[in-house]
């Protein structure tokens, strides 16, 4: 039988780990938007080499975004 400060403990430990993906999601979405800013900014005279690894930057941010929710959402699942 589960304790109820197990519980706590629980709710606690949770409640930690989803602010702390939802600030890293965050972080990572306002990079991607930065970087597409910046291709907006720049625009045509962005060189084509940069602007292609700008796009995969903010891919990158824009996958490892999708991923802290994923596990905020795996985690709100489970409880």
């Amino acid at each position: 039988m589960e304790r109820r400060d197990d519980k706590v403990r629980d709710s606690v430990d949770t409640l930690k780990a989803d602010t702390h993906d939802a600030l890293d999601e965050a972080k990572e979405r306002i990079a991607a938007g930065g970087e597409k800013a910046k291709r907006a900014i720049e625009g045509d005279s962005m060189p084509l080499g940069e602007r292609i690894g700008s796009h995969a930057k903010e891919l990158g941010h824009e996958l490892k975004a999708e991923s802290d929710k994923a596990k905020r959402e795996t985690r709100d699942e489970r409880s």
